[in-house]
């Protein structure tokens, strides 16, 4: 007989992952669902910390706000989103997420597909224009 497959998720059994001065729960994504086509992380943002310019080749991702203030660039274009609303973020289109405040911050990143060929993400943050685009705090 197959194994049940997973279709409730909680916070427990999320893939926990420590990465540059945050911490991302995976809820959804091959290794935890059977996805395809979808997946799910809800990332806690510290107080000035953030995720630098990146790109995602073959992802299309979107970040809502669920709790706090991120200052949200795509590409060159930076706005501060406040819980309840949404950035969109094609697949290989340069982005950024910065929690400029004192108090954490909390996103949920959809992306989708669950897989992809290539790299799941090419940091960019070194190169021009996005190593000088952002004032160093």
């Amino acid at each position: 007989m197959n194994a049940p497959s997973r279709r409730f998720i909680t916070t427990a059994e999320a893939l926990k992952e420590d990465f540059k001065g945050r911490t991302n729960y995976w809820l959804c994504r091959p290794e935890i669902t059977d996805a395809k086509d979808l997946q799910l992380c809800r990332a806690v943002l510290p107080a000035g910390e953030g995720h630098p310019f990146h790109t995602h080749p073959e992802l299309e991702e979107i970040i809502y706000v669920l709790e706090g203030v991120v200052e949200q660039w795509v590409e060159t274009e930076r706005r501060m989103l406040q819980a309840g609303e949404v950035a969109h973020i094609p697949a290989g289109i340069v982005h950024a997420t910065f929690n400029p405040t004192t108090a954490d911050a909390v996103i949920l990143a959809i992306l989708s597909p669950a897989k992809a060929d290539g790299p799941f993400l090419v940091d960019v943050s070194g190169e021009e224009p996005w190593r000088s685009l952002r004032p160093k705090s």
